[in-house]
């Protein structure tokens, strides 16, 4: 028999990340900044999916992008009027890339990495790092006090949270592909920041 433990065991708080549903232009591949779209029905039937994922989460704090997708994707989750949009989560603004995929960039220009050279007129990944260090700082308070958090946003701009997180470099984003309603769990083992789950559908 396992050995009997008198007191649970208990996991630290976590940040957790959801991505949006998807999106049209996300099922195309299509980058998608500042353009506001709305979810696929499927993306609508993903995101209501995740609401008995985590309704037993003790989420202190809910931060989420102001994007329609994102906001959807909250709502349809079970987190309807109990969070707060804030603009440090939008995504990366693509600038001349916005709305063109990967394989027609490459035709303008070849070898392109959005991690590596930003997108022109638009934001580089030190920018965003920026942006997503404030948002760990928002929700450290939350966590310290023993509760989750959770932040619902966009692809690359919880990639480059998640890098952030752990001491990547701000290009290290990278190095984490995160699908459509995927989520992921940052947390800490013996003080350090860790990934405790990644891109789980």
């Amino acid at each position: 028999m396992p050995p009997h433990h008198p007191y649970p065991v208990l996991k630290p708080p976590q940040l957790v990340l959801l991505r949006h549903g998807e999106t049209a232009w996300s099922r195309s591949g299509q980058h998608t900044g500042i353009t506001d779209i709305p979810l696929t029905e499927e993306g609508e039937r993903r995101a209501r999916a995740l609401a008995p994922v985590l309704a037993d989460r003790d989420f202190g704090l809910v931060l989420v992008s102001p994007r329609q997708r994102a906001v959807r994707t909250a709502e349809l989750a079970g987190f309807a009027g109990r969070f707060e949009s804030t603009d440090d989560l939008v995504e990366f603004d693509y600038g001349d890339y916005e709305g063109l995929t990967s394989d027609e960039i490459d035709r303008i220009r070849p070898g392109w990495d959005l991690w590596r050279d930003g997108a022109p007129e638009g934001e580089t990944a030190a920018e965003v790092r920026v942006r997503v260090e404030r948002v760990i700082a928002r929700a450290q308070p939350v966590l310290d006090a023993g509760h989750d958090v959770l932040a619902v946003a966009h692809g690359h701009v919880l990639r480059a949270l998640a890098a952030a997180w752990v001491d990547l470099p701000p290009e290290g984003g990278a190095r984490l592909v995160l699908s459509t309603a995927g989520l992921a769990e940052l947390g800490h083992e013996h003080g350090t920041r860790v990934i405790d789950l990644w891109n789980a559908a």
